[in-house]
């Protein structure tokens, strides 16, 4: 199936590394233009070299997405560089990490501010910043990357931000939908990246068993038996990223390889 998205232009935080990486990656090859965006100006600029040589042309934006004066900078630069932008996918969170969540007496106000100021606050300022020309064009995509634990019960941190997430996309998927936007939410499970082995690494010496086993824990609540890689996740966003996804829009699509047991209808 031809995506149709040859010659669109995308925005991609987070694009340094992990999933926003696969996205970027998985955009390029099916000849979108690429502003990768992160924090980091030497891994943005390690990353545009590794992507090189695509369909699609890849440039680096460094920018912090809690701060609303460099979104706009990096908005207009974006805008610049690509012509405009047609894509955002808003990937610049933390990840969520296997294992035990702190408990209530150990969760800090200081600590939810910055999971939010990153993945809620963050995502916002960047579709303030980008919606606008995707408006005025009739025609534009964006994509937030959030997590299951929207779903289920035992981070409460995690669910606090996944939900926040959820709730400002199908509302920004009512407001936008009639000018030709539209605003899906995707949520990822454990998801394997290049950070994985030093993640599953940390959690097996805590807890005194091997990597292999809890990866294997893991891949027990999914219903294809597996992690599911970032690349797999990106192929999801990239669908989504097109034109053909137009009959969706406002919803959350679950990208973690299936939770076992709960319905969702």
């Amino acid at each position: 199936m031809d995506l149709q998205l040859a010659g669109k232009r995308a925005v991609v935080t987070g694009g340094s590394r992990g999933i926003g990486l696969a996205v970027a990656e998985t955009l390029l090859d099916e000849g979108v233009d690429v502003a990768l965006v992160s924090r980091g100006a030497a891994a943005l600029e390690a990353a545009v070299e590794k992507l090189a040589g695509r369909p699609g042309r890849a440039v680096a934006i460094p920018a912090d997405t809690t701060d609303d004066e460099a979104v706009r900078a990096m908005a207009a630069r974006a805008g610049e560089l690509l012509g405009g932008v047609d894509i955002l996918v808003n990937a610049a969170a933390e990840p969520a990490k296997p294992g035990p969540p702190p408990p209530l007496a150990a969760i800090t106000d200081e600590g939810v501010r910055a999971e939010l100021e990153t993945k809620v606050l963050g995502y916002l300022r960047c579709i303030r910043a980008l919606a606008p020309g995707m408006v005025e064009r009739g025609w534009g995509r964006i994509v937030n990357i959030s997590g299951l634990n929207a779903r289920s019960a035992g981070s409460l941190i995690g669910s606090m931000r996944n939900v926040s997430v959820a709730a400002m996309t199908k509302n920004l998927a009512d407001e936008l939908g009639p000018a030709g936007v539209n605003v899906t939410v995707v949520h990822p499970g454990f998801t394997v990246t290049e950070r994985t082995p030093q993640t599953l690494g940390a959690v097996a010496a805590a807890r005194g068993v091997s990597a292999e086993q809890v990866a294997a824990e893991i891949a027990k609540g999914v219903s294809i038996g597996r992690l599911v890689t970032a690349a797999e996740i990106a192929s999801v966003v990239a669908f989504l990223a097109s034109p053909r996804s137009v009959a969706i829009t406002g919803d959350a699509v679950p990208a973690g390889g299936g939770q076992r047991g709960p319905i969702y209808y």
